[in-house]
């Protein structure tokens, strides 16, 4: 990438940022529901029509939306995202707080997906139509039919129910706490990327110098690691970016379930008490790790792809 499409490419995530933030202000401003109201609710307090009209003019929730709009925008050029509704918190500071955790999930989850789905993708693809192929294939097609609420609820009846050797709230933060909803979630991203890395290999496996070198005597373990597998990373790059973006991001459903302090679960927390700020601080915080992750992930295809350098 040269340095005059890393501009463009700089220019268009500003636009799409832009886009966003519009969008995003916009919904929440149509969204049905008081956020006011809501606030005054959680605490167990009803007060009168002029305290809620009050809290609202303080607020700037009575000005027209672009004004809003506006506001919040220059703010958001300043590093202020605005204070929750909610928690009485600046919204970066409730992000930035959640982060390590989330983190610390999604790096786990993707270390356990890339040791179960890589070798056993290719063994699914070396030994294609056998044994090991059909059973491969199977418990990836069941994966990936399966909702991954019902895999974390299926397993923590069994390991903290049944076996009690896994706690059932994952709040605490230490390692038994991480590890079903880490292993929840990397038992559908291994179902999906095994299925990624068979159908990879198969189709460099089918190339013409696959052949060619069979033909010279090539070992076929020598073939399989130092020109199939490299041959066979673009997609599987691109797909571990988006994932690792949506990891960040939080996954909700799971972390919900097992009540893990993530960004997803602080999602849903501000979806259901109307907290404004932090919805629109999360969605922008998201759009940012995505198109970060994504012009990585470009970037990678240089190093990893010899003919892409050759082309700049």
């Amino acid at each position: 990438m040269t340095k005059k499409q890393l501009g463009i490419r700089l220019i268009q995530m500003v636009v799409v940022l832009f886009g966003i933030s519009f969008l995003t202000f916009i919904l929440t401003y149509l969204a049905p529901g008081d956020p006011v109201q809501a606030m005054y609710s959680a605490t167990g307090i009803m007060p009168k029509p002029e305290v809620l009209e009050a809290a609202r003019e303080e607020l700037g929730l009575n000005q027209p939306m672009l004004i809003q709009y506006g506001n919040w925008l220059t703010a958001c050029l300043k590093g202020d995202f605005g204070t929750s509704y909610a928690y009485h918190k600046p919204v970066v500071e409730l992000l930035v707080t959640r982060l390590w955790p989330t983190l610390k999930l999604a790096l786990l989850s993707m270390v356990l997906m890339l040791i179960v789905s890589i070798p056993f993708g290719m063994l699914s693809a070396v030994y294609k139509n056998k044994w090991i192929d059909y059973l491969t294939r199977g418990i990836t097609f069941f994966g990936v039919s399966v909702p991954n609420f019902w895999v974390g609820l299926m397993l923590m009846l069994f390991f903290c129910v049944k076996l009690g050797w896994l706690p059932v709230v994952s709040s605490n933060g230490d390692f038994k706490s991480l590890v079903l909803p880490a292993v929840t979630l990397a038992f559908a991203m291994s179902a999906k990327y095994t299925r990624q890395v068979r159908a990879a290999i198969l189709d460099e496996l089918n190339q013409d110098y696959v052949t060619g070198a069979r033909a010279r005597g090539v070992k076929e373990s020598n073939i399989l690691w130092k020109n199939v597998f490299p041959n066979s990373l673009l997609p599987l790059i691109t797909m571990f970016g988006l994932s690792v973006g949506a990891l960040l991001g939080g996954t909700a459903v799971v972390e919900v379930v097992f009540s893990y302090p993530g960004l997803g679960n602080l999602a849903v927390s501000a979806i259901t008490a109307y907290d404004y700020p932090l919805i629109q601080g999360y969605v922008l915080w998201i759009a940012i790790i995505y198109m970060l992750i994504n012009l990585i992930v470009d970037l990678s295809y240089i190093y990893v792809d010899p003919r892409i350098r050759e082309k700049r």
